[in-house]
């Protein structure tokens, strides 16, 4: 079993000591830690954080587009460290989880990665 530290800096500093094999969310929640959350498997954002810092596997989150991603965006219910991270939690780290595709359509490469398996990967 290994254990990461989670800094959350919007929260004080406030740093937990978290499991590798469990989501994000379950090992905050399971702290106290208050978060919103929605489907808890991957496929809204209502749990979505900002990190600063650190890696996680979050492989089965269906939910962030690219450009998300890129702005450092995580789906916590899905998200397991892979390292010590630092993260904004809340919807206080949601300045650029959203926008107005009107105003702001996304480009061609910032749309949401192709999930499906190739046929030849199936096997």
């Amino acid at each position: 079993m290994t254990n990461f530290t989670i800094t959350l800096a919007n929260q004080g500093g406030a740093a937990f000591d978290v499991d590798q094999r469990k989501p994000l969310l379950q090992s905050l929640r399971e702290q106290g830690v208050d978060l919103p959350y929605g489907c808890k498997y991957g496929g809204c954002i209502s749990c979505a954080a900002k990190m600063i810092s650190g890696k996680v596997d979050q492989k089965a989150q269906r939910a962030l587009n690219n450009r998300q991603i890129n702005n450092g965006y995580i789906i916590l219910c899905v998200a397991r460290p892979m390292s010590d991270c630092t993260l904004e939690v809340g919807v206080e780290s949601h300045d650029k989880l959203y926008r107005n595709p009107f105003l702001d359509p996304l480009a061609p490469h910032e749309l949401k990665a192709d999930i499906a398996i190739p046929l030849e990967a199936k096997k």
